[in-house]
């Protein structure tokens, strides 16, 4: 009986919430909402991807929006029961504009409005050819001359970027690039993926060898098609790389290895891109209406400029470049940097029996996997979450429910059971001298990601061998490099054989600045960040990521990318703005992100 009862008192506020938004009554809307309240759209009301906090932010989204967003029924989503708890209603929703249908979770707190996610799903009458609207494949009955399945995907991917010209092009066919290239496809926006590349999944089969993911599968699944139920935890490179290869075809993307993006440039008068492309040697000039960046989150390889590295003797390379410890055993190896690649190298160097040191110029935050896993991840992604009746797409959309100007409070609490149960951990590392943090804010590793895409390294071993002495640990700054090592700050000098510089990477505008000129990459600025005035993430407050997924300051320039789940979630969204823009549907867009950094 209770259950009912929240469930009538849900639909009754969005039974009159709906009411208030179809008579234009803003100021009846508003007051639904707490002072305190996060409204935080993807694509449906605003086509971008925006969160607006207080009421008088939600007021004036709904001011320039509602009169074309149009919004309507309101309902508690099909076989969904709303739960109560602490004093917070949380209850899963549907709706739908004129023009999409949409997907959403509301939290209430004393009868209004605290956070509210609402989500495109959808565009009306461009619905994804699926259930019981799967193509039908087999053509049956009788027809001359008729192309075999096999016939008329040679024909597309022989004619498609020569006799026609994709709506779409894709530079980077990384997950991210596959990920955006299977949605578009299934929206039949004709798209063309460029990769450097021999083959798919290289991206991951070049990085060192012993390179896995740090994520659980739960948290990695790809869009349409999941991992096998006894895929690993934590899959190795190679076997992503195989993955991603096959993906490719089975999706029928439009994928052309060997393909380097050389120039782009916009007339925006056309609304077209022109990409001059070197495909294994044959220039090919694309004519694209869209062209979506997918380099990867990280950007461009940070390579430093330290004074002598042109007298270095040995070997010295970033750590993208790495090729593996097999050539370095029982050489001398120091890896400059203390976060995920560098301890990974580390860690490779050490099990082929390399004299290896690990410099740490400034803090570092650790968290061991299997901690992360229980308590970071456990609730959403993991195997006892999908006994409990959990979906990706659940999870992933209440992640994405949770503002960012907040998220950190949620996170906290997790860290401090983090620190708490692997005390004995942090003892062991900061007595061998090793410089913990916790985030600014002791937020811990999912704001770090956010907030800078650095600082942190999830352990799956190394660590241990910094306590045990296995692999040494030198503190400071480097000020220079000599014909046989290098020279700290504190006057210690490190003999080398081996320099990997695990010194990170640049916003992902660095390849705009290749691709189309610096004066592009300043219009669109800086990529990544929220803009919480913390380390690496300079203010003002944005209150998404800048740049990623969303319109640009360059008209039909995008940006996508970042790890397995953010491309699987994200590519969606991405998607639908792509193929609106492809039908002609008005996208007004609301909020434009300003820029306030150029890198």
């Amino acid at each position: 009986m209770l259950d009912s009862t929240v469930l009538d008192r849900t639909q009754a506020f969005l039974d009159d919430f709906g009411g208030a938004l179809e008579r234009g009554d803003i100021a009846a809307a508003r007051d639904m909402f707490l002072e305190d309240c996060y409204w935080r759209d993807l694509v449906a009301f605003t086509w971008n991807l925006k969160t607006v906090e207080g009421r008088d932010q939600v007021e004036d989204m709904l001011n320039h929006q509602l009169a074309t967003t149009r919004p309507r029924n309101w309902q508690v989503a099909e076989g969904e029961m709303p739960e109560e708890a602490d004093g917070v209603t949380t209850a899963w929703i549907q709706f739908e504009t004129d023009v999409a249908r949409g997907y959403g979770l509301l939290r209430l707190k004393d009868g209004r409005i605290w956070t509210l996610l609402t989500a495109m799903v959808e565009l009306k009458g461009h619905e994804e050819p699926r259930g019981f609207d799967r193509p039908l494949g087999a053509r049956h009955g009788a027809d001359k001359n008729r192309a075999t399945w096999k016939e008329a995907r040679e024909h597309e991917l022989a004619t498609l970027g020569y006799e026609e010209q994709p709506y779409t092009v894709i530079v980077g066919g990384g997950q991210g690039g596959i990920a955006l290239g299977a949605r578009l496809r299934q929206l039949g926006v004709p798209t063309i993926i460029l990769e450097s590349n021999d083959r798919p999944g290289d991206s991951w089969r070049k990085r060192y060898k012993s390179l896995c993911l740090h994520d659980p599968v739960w948290y990695d699944h790809l869009p349409y098609i999941k991992f096998p139920d006894n895929w690993p935890v934590f899959a190795p490179k190679d076997k992503i790389g195989d993955w991603l290869e096959m993906y490719t075809k089975v999706m029928e993307l439009n994928y052309w290895t060997r393909s380097t993006a050389k120039s782009a440039s916009y007339d925006a008068a056309k609304g077209e891109w022109t990409v001059v492309v070197d495909r294994d040697g044959e220039e090919v000039v694309l004519k694209p209406k869209q062209l979506v960046m997918a380099t990867g989150m990280s950007g461009k390889p940070r390579m430093p400029d330290f004074p002598g590295m042109d007298t270095f003797k040995g070997d010295q390379h970033h750590s993208s470049q790495h090729p593996g410890p097999d050539a370095y055993a029982g050489k001398k190896c120091v890896v400059i940097g203390s976060n995920n690649s560098a301890h990974d190298i580390c860690a490779a160097l050490w099990e082929h029996d390399a004299d290896v040191t690990m410099v740490q110029r400034s803090s570092t935050h650790i968290v061991r996997s299997d901690t992360l896993m229980d308590i970071g991840l456990g609730a959403l992604y993991s195997e006892e979450a999908v006994q409990k009746g959990m979906t990706t797409e659940k999870a992933d959309l209440i992640f994405a429910s949770l503002p960012y100007r907040i998220m950190h409070e949620f996170q906290i609490p997790l860290y401090e059971q983090m620190k708490e149960r692997d005390k004995d951990f942090y003892e062991g590392l900061e007595k061998a001298g090793f410089k913990l943090d916790w985030g600014d804010d002791g937020s811990g590793l999912f704001m770090k990601y956010l907030r800078r895409g650095s600082g942190y390294y999830i352990d799956v071993g190394a660590s241990q061998l910094i306590i045990d002495g296995e692999v040494k640990l030198a503190a400071g700054q480097v000020v220079e490099v000599v014909e046989d090592g290098v020279m700290l700050d504190t006057g210690e000098k490190l003999e080398a054989d081996l320099i990997v510089y695990a010194t990170g990477y640049n916003s992902m505008n660095g390849w705009v600045a290749d691709l189309m000129g610096q004066e592009m990459a300043d219009k669109v600025g800086k990529v990544w960040g929220l803009g919480s005035d913390t380390t690496k993430d300079p203010g003002p407050w944005e209150g998404e990521q800048r740049n990623m997924w969303k319109p640009t300051q360059q008209e039909a320039l995008w940006f996508h990318g970042g790890n397995l789940h953010q491309s699987r979630h994200y590519s969606q969204y991405l998607a639908l703005q792509l193929k609106a823009r492809m039908e002609g549907i008005d996208t007004p867009v609301y909020g434009l992100q300003e820029v306030h950094h150029l890198s």
